[in-house]
């Protein structure tokens, strides 16, 4: 039957807030199909505000290919601020898609994309807003399936009693394959158990519901058990091999408001092998698959034509990785010369960036400051986190980009990492005074600019360091006065060293999500009834209200972040297959403790994660002598 659009009601109340074209839609190629001619019908959302999540790749991917197909709709919505959804509680208008504004529980599933833990309370605030109840236990067949999918949905037990199922890795096949089995369950006349098991027996799809916790006394977990006969003991992740098979989005949506990316973006590979070892993305998209040149060059042409932008990001884990990024960018700036549109490299390692490369991509457009991120202030602390970039690397390549017109550069590190010391992070500043005095040098100048950002180190799972104590919120918080203080005492170099950090408070907050297990559900709950939202913005967050949260329910913390796990330890993701093998995870840990690098593997015999004959592929060197690629593809 017709579902009406909630917009004359929602219309009225956008004069009371601020920002009401967030929540208008019609954007440049979004689309509306017609309800009554879908068989099934999507809702994606990515958990914060309309600003951030409008530029997500995974979400405007699946958009298109979802509304390609004939008899699937899909449509969009994002978290709504404090001031709309308190009008909307007090005048009755649930949750909606920014498309055709139709009400988010009238849809067959809510798919959420998490980037990040920090948006957990987005998604209860959101099915709350929807009139969908919280627990999945007490839907029933009138509230969509909810799905949590992205990279945050590796270790999907702390919010697993709220979500119905949650996909792992890549999203562009799998909701195409759970759409066929959506069909058939309605064709069929199954109920809300049966569908779940019909997607829980594709071995693909993770339904909480059919698996059981079991805890030993000491209050760690024993084992996680299906409670179901034809479901998989481990669930495994999706990987799409040929990228270019899925040229997306061929249409990237144009946002009507201000949004924190503002240009049309390209993803040029997936994956990584360099092996950092704090890195969660590096480790659960592997193994590395790029995308061809002429792949790139047609989805380029189709998006800028589509959009009218005048920026196109070259987006991977970094970019300067691929194969041929020379190539790309030469080939990019040739035939967009004139035309004031620019390139930009989201992400730059400093042992893959080039003088040569830079200049390609600011030929022509404006020439913006340059990130790299050596992540660790120490040599030594390098090998610990596998980053083998030494300061010798990173200086000659910053005096490289002083002498060629670059005058900002920013450094990206972080505090907390395993084994490190206070003289760890003070060494940060020693190479940031090194930069600046060999910048000035270059550009016989003092007008050069370096920027030291830092982040605090939260151990994740499906990495190296899943085992890893985390530091206390206090001892991030010392050592950022002490690197702010060694870095303000140099009086030659403090006016061009900007200084930039977050303490050490929401780190712990998002360790306990990360690498929490089911109860850390009730402290998520406790916390959203007690006001938690938008828990990444900081003038929203509350660490306060997260201890007193966990106080509340009974749930230790320290339990969770700052204790070290041994070997033999279940942890809570152990059920769940990334693809990498936990004992290589574990000698990864352990030569980390050591202090012992490992070279990235795409160009040196296999390390044997567990990635490449999971995925029933060998690898060998691709035809260009460079690309390791399965054999499949080759």
């Amino acid at each position: 039957m017709p579902v009406e659009s909630l917009f004359p009601r929602l219309e009225k109340l956008l004069p009371q807030i601020s920002k009401p074209i967030q929540y208008v839609g019609g954007e440049l190629n979004s689309q509306v199909k017609d309800w009554d001619e879908a068989e099934v019908r999507w809702c994606l959302m990515y958990p914060d505000a309309y600003e951030v999540g409008l530029p997500n790749q995974g979400v405007m991917i699946l958009y298109e290919v979802l509304n390609e197909q004939p008899g699937v709709l899909a449509e969009r919505t994002y978290s709504v601020w404090p001031d709309l959804a308190k009008l909307m509680r007090e005048n009755g208008v649930p949750a909606f898609s920014i498309d055709a504004h139709r009400p988010v529980k009238a849809f067959d599933v809510l798919g959420i994309s998490f980037s990040t833990e920090l948006g957990y309370t987005n998604m209860l605030e959101a099915l709350d807003l929807a009139g969908i109840p919280l627990h999945a236990k007490d839907r029933t067949e009138d509230d969509p399936i909810v799905l949590a999918g992205g990279h945050a949905a590796f270790n999907p037990e702390p919010i697993a009693a709220f979500i119905d199922a949650a996909v792992l890795g890549d999203g562009e096949q799998a909701v195409l394959e759970m759409t066929e089995i959506l069909k058939q369950a309605k064709r069929d006349g199954a109920d809300r158990a049966e569908t779940l098991l019909r997607l829980a027996k594709t071995g693909g799809v993770y339904v909480p519901r059919f698996y059981d916790v079991e805890y030993l006394e000491d209050g760690r977990i024993g084992r996680v058990v299906p409670n179901h006969p034809d479901v998989p003991w481990r669930v495994s992740k999706r990987t799409v091999m040929d990228l270019d098979e899925w040229p997306y989005p061929k249409q990237p949506l144009v946002p009507l408001a201000e949004t924190v990316h503002e240009r049309m973006s390209v993803e040029i590979f997936r994956g990584c092998t360099r092996g950092c070892r704090f890195c969660q993305a590096g480790m659960i998209t592997r193994p590395v698959r790029e995308r061809s040149i002429t792949g790139i060059g047609e989805m380029v042409k189709a998006g800028l034509e589509a959009t009218g932008y005048e920026e196109v990001g070259l987006l991977s884990l970094s970019s300067a990785d691929h194969s041929e990024i020379g190539e790309i960018a030469k080939g990019l700036a040739d035939r967009y010369e004139g035309t004031q549109t620019s390139l930009s490299l989201p992400s730059t390692r400093v042992d893959a960036f080039n003088i040569d490369l830079a200049q390609e991509l600011s030929r022509n457009g404006r020439r913006s400051g340059l990130t790299f991120a050596p992540e660790g202030g120490s040599e030594r602390l390098r090998k610990v986190i596998n980053k083998m970039v030494t300061k010798e690397d990173l200086v000659a390549t910053v005096t490289a980009a002083y002498g060629a017109g670059w005058r900002q550069v920013k450094l990206y590190f972080m505090v907390g990492l395993p084994t490190e010391t206070d003289e760890d992070v003070l060494e940060i500043a020693d190479m940031a005074r090194e930069v600046i005095r060999a910048g000035r040098q270059a550009t016989g100048t003092r007008d050069v600019k370096c920027t030291v950002s830092i982040g605090g180190f939260v151990p994740k799972p499906h990495t190296p360091f899943q085992w890893v104590g985390q530091a206390d919120p206090d001892t991030i918080d010392r050592r950022l006065k002490l690197l702010r203080d060694a870095i303000r005492d140099d009086k030659s170099t403090a006016k061009s060293i900007g200084y930039r950090y977050h303490d050490g408070k929401p780190g712990q907050v998002e360790g306990l999500l990360s690498r929490g297990d089911r109860r850390v559900g009730a402290v998520l709950e406790e916390v959203w009834r007690q006001g938690g939202i938008f828990d990444g913005w900081s003038e929203h967050f509350s660490y306060e209200r997260w201890m007193t949260a966990a106080q509340a329910v009974g749930v230790d913390v320290d339990r969770y972040t700052t204790r070290e796990r041994d070997e033999l330890e279940v942890l809570p993701w152990d059920h769940l297959d990334s693809g990498l093998d936990k004992d290589w995870l574990w000698s990864d840990w352990q030569e980390a403790l050591a202090e012992q690098d490992l070279d990235d593997c795409r160009w040196i015999p296999c390390f044997d994660c567990g990635v490449c004959p999971q995925m029933g592929t060998e690898i060998q060197v691709g035809p260009t002598g460079k690309t390791l690629l399965p054999l499949s593809i080759v």
